[in-house]
């Protein structure tokens, strides 16, 4: 099943300092993207994190692909 980023990264201007979250909670995409980044695999972040769901953390990975994607066309233009 293909995992839409949409309905699980909120932007909220009162919730980190309005940075993206997965939705219902205080979870940074930044910080979750920076453990992947790190070389934590998604089940070592989901025993840390076990209010997390695979989906989150697969949303993170599209929300951050669809933003450098808009922001190449964006300098390409």
């Amino acid at each position: 099943m293909e995992t839409t980023f949409l309905t699980r990264i909120t932007l909220n201007p009162t919730i980190g300092h309005g940075k993206p979250t997965i939705r219902n909670t205080r979870y940074l995409v930044e910080g979750l993207l920076e453990y992947l980044a790190g070389g934590d695999s998604i089940e070592d972040i989901l025993q840390q994190f076990p209010d997390l769901e695979r989906e989150d953390l697969l949303a993170c990975i599209q929300y951050a692909l669809t933003t450098l994607k808009v922001q190449s066309a964006n300098l390409a233009a």
